[in-house]
């Protein structure tokens, strides 16, 4: 199976001297493709920068990550903007839309900002699974959060990305809701082989992917399939 992402000798480094903190210790792991990853573990583990890193975000100290085929570190700023433009879709905890704009327009804006026409029989499958075609043409503020959250989800996989980087997806989000969004996270890898990484406090959450990863002080001590998530991992979100 092909790897969608991975990272060799990952390290990340937070100030100098006796002040340096060391989020991440030579991180080796690769992510399949059409596989649903959660990344879990405690406050300060590492979880959130390695996403970071991940989906360039932010830049390694050393090491180096392969996306879609593409060296990150070989890549300018505008390339790499464009790179996660195109490849890659986000889904946040605070759901970043944008207020002036209507669901539908919050959906189809990265493409708009590509100067790329969306498929339109792709949206509507999209839009229909989903469950939202009834509130395109509300604003963030007409919508619940849960809503807001589906709009987003909808948007990371408008443009058909080599994967979908989700951190705390749920984090904002009643149980129903929650339960829902990452039900269409699943669907999304189940009947599209949508490559999803995932970075949740959550045990219930993270029992929806296919593998688990769970770090801590800066380097990965478990993976695993999630079918049962583990019990001793979580102490904070970071």
């Amino acid at each position: 199976m092909t790897d969608i992402v991975s990272a060799s000798g990952l390290t990340r480094t937070f100030g100098e001297g006796e002040a340096a903190v060391h989020a991440l210790v030579g991180v080796d792991v690769a992510f399949p493709a059409g596989e649903f990853t959660a990344i879990m573990g405690p406050s300060g583990s590492g979880k959130s920068t390695l996403m970071h890193l991940l989906a360039g975000l932010d830049l390694p100290t050393s090491g180096s990550v392969v996306l879609d085929g593409v060296e990150l570190g070989s890549l300018d700023d505008n390339a790499l903007t464009e790179l996660r433009r195109d490849k890659i879709g986000f889904v946040f905890q605070a759901f970043n839309l944008i207020p002036v704009l209507s669901a539908y327009e919050n959906v189809i804006l990265p493409l708009s900002i590509a100067g790329v026409d969306p498929d339109q029989e792709w949206l509507d499958q999209l839009i229909d699974i989903v469950g939202i075609r009834d509130r395109l043409h509300h604003r963030p503020a007409e919508l619940s959060g849960g809503q807001q959250q589906r709009v987003a989800v909808l948007r990371a996989l408008a443009s058909k990305p080599a994967v979908v980087f989700a951190d705390e997806p749920t984090g904002n989000l009643d149980t129903a809701n929650s339960a829902d969004i990452l039900t269409l996270l699943r669907r999304s890898v189940d009947e599209f082989g949508q490559t999803i990484i995932m970075v949740t406090h959550d045990d219930e959450s993270a029992a929806h992917a296919d593998r688990l990863l769970v770090l801590r002080d800066g380097a990965i001590v478990e993976d695993r399939a999630a079918s049962a998530t583990s019990t001793a991992t979580e102490t904070a979100p970071a």
